[in-house]
């Protein structure tokens, strides 16, 4: 079934285990509405912007860029596995500005994201990049729960 509706849709993924049942949902989406999936996923370097590259940072550069192309790459081959075409992007910047941003500028009909579904301190630092897409996109959002709940 082909639809016009959803042409193009963002699986943003940050590797977590939690991320895999947004995947799932996306692509679903994806697979029914013969859409083609953005795999998504944004090195966040708000925290390096201010402070000199040494070797130290630099190495955790490119453990975050190696985590990011792992974790497309799953986004990947949930696709390869239901016959959706993915194209797999990694950007750098503030997650939830280039979630947003990449939608906008990329003919986007839907952002699929996870959350952790955190209490307390954690919901406050790990959801914030979904609540932050909820409220900045104009493209509409699909956010999925993960099944694990506090």
């Amino acid at each position: 079934m082909m639809s016009e509706f959803y042409r193009n849709i963002v699986i943003a993924t940050d590797g977590s285990e939690n991320s895999l049942r947004a995947i799932s949902y996306g692509i679903e989406i994806a697979k029914l509405s013969g859409a083609t999936v953005h795999a998504l996923y944004v090195t966040d370097i708000t925290s390096f912007s201010s402070m000199p590259m040494d070797a130290g940072l630099e190495a955790i550069y490119d453990t975050l860029r190696e985590e990011g192309k792992k974790a497309i790459s799953v986004v990947k081959e949930h696709g390869d596995a239901s016959g959706v075409e993915v194209r797999e992007v990694t950007l750098e910047g503030h997650p939830s500005n280039e979630i947003i941003n990449f939608a906008e500028n990329n003919d986007i009909d839907l952002i699929v994201v996870g959350t952790l579904g955190k209490s307390g301190l954690d919901r406050f630092l790990l959801g914030s990049v979904a609540e932050k897409v909820v409220r900045g996109s104009k493209v509409p959002v699909l956010v999925v729960r993960s099944e694990k709940q506090d």
